[in-house]
């Protein structure tokens, strides 16, 4: 499968790998025969969901987790839907971890699509109920860095909106 081509979707010109392609890349692969994928949920309330996914290779030995965190007011589906989404963006992130359809990003086309959507959400209040600034975290720090080393300088800066950071944190975000 070596020469296996990943079916990508375009977000503002980028192409991302879905998660699907990922999950089917992994089962179908004879390199994780006997491997497996196993999700842990860290935390769970009404209002959101965290959650740990684990590959095992065939000896039970940990190869690559990743994590992924999911609001279930970010967005229409994920008011319905955000524990599910919460899982699929996990495996996501652990296949991408270990090194399946990583070509040109880590974030899958989910991952892209559900960040536009919380980023509009958060930049864009409404006439009558103003946004409450949010916290910056170690880990949506260190994914801003990341995508304003993707090239998406842009949507990191519009995004930055709707967190309370000082401009020296600004400065080191968008300028590295």
């Amino acid at each position: 499968m070596a020469n296996y081509k990943f079916k990508t979707t375009n977000i503002k010109g980028k192409e991302y790998v879905e998660v699907n392609e990922r999950i089917k890349y992994f089962r179908l692969a004879e390199d994780y025969k006997g491997w497996c994928l196993k999700t842990d949920v860290v935390h769970f309330d009404d209002n959101q969901c965290v959650m740990k996914a684990t590959i095992l290779d065939d000896q039970g030995l940990i190869r690559a987790t990743g994590f992924a965190q999911e609001d279930k007011s970010s967005s229409y589906i994920n008011k319905t839907s955000y524990v599910e989404n919460c899982e699929t963006s996990a495996w996501g992130r652990a296949l991408a971890n270990l090194g399946i359809g990583i070509d040109t990003s880590i974030a899958s086309s989910n991952e892209v699509s559900m960040a536009i959507a919380k980023q509009n959400s958060t930049t864009t209040p409404s006439a009558t109920k103003t946004t409450a600034l949010k916290e910056l975290t170690d880990d949506v720090k260190a994914r801003m860095i990341e995508a304003v080393k993707d090239g998406k300088k842009s949507a990191v800066e519009n995004a930055l909106g709707g967190y309370k950071v000082s401009n020296k944190i600004k400065e080191e975000i968008l300028n590295g």
